[in-house]
């Protein structure tokens, strides 16, 4: 079992915390639109859990190549950037065909992990802060 870095822990609680802001502003434009059904929950619950999965695989998996030769460390990372689409792909897919999700609600948590990280540089840590 690999021991998990701690700044992949840092940035997976980063991305879980935007994630679950952002699902929370998402199921407010919902029922604003009064558009909110328990699908609308389900899809988003589903959406964030894949979504931060994904990331946190993605830095176990950096995590891992670092560690190894430029070649090795390159199949590494694109057989798991194949393996986490391929995961993210059925679980889109679960969630459009099911009728317990909404659709809406299963695509666009997805994004999330993409806009917490354009907004990283903006958010300091408190450490980086008390270090400078």
């Amino acid at each position: 079992m690999i021991k998990v870095d701690a700044t992949v822990k840092n940035e997976t609680r980063y991305i879980a915390y935007f994630c679950l802001i952002l699902s929370v502003l998402m199921q407010s434009v919902f029922i604003f639109l009064q558009k909110w059904t328990y699908a609308v929950l389900l899809g988003n619950l589903l959406s964030i859990a894949v979504a931060i999965l994904n990331f946190f695989v993605m830095g176990i998996t950096v995590q891992k190549a670092v560690t190894l030769e430029v070649n090795d460390a390159k199949k590494l990372m694109r057989s798991s950037q194949n393996l986490r689409k391929a995961g993210m792909f059925v679980a889109v897919v679960i969630g459009v065909v099911a009728p317990f999700f909404n659709t809406i609600a299963v695509i666009v948590p997805l994004f999330f992990p993409r806009i917490a990280v354009s907004f990283r540089p903006l958010i300091k840590d408190k450490k980086e802060v008390i270090d400078k």
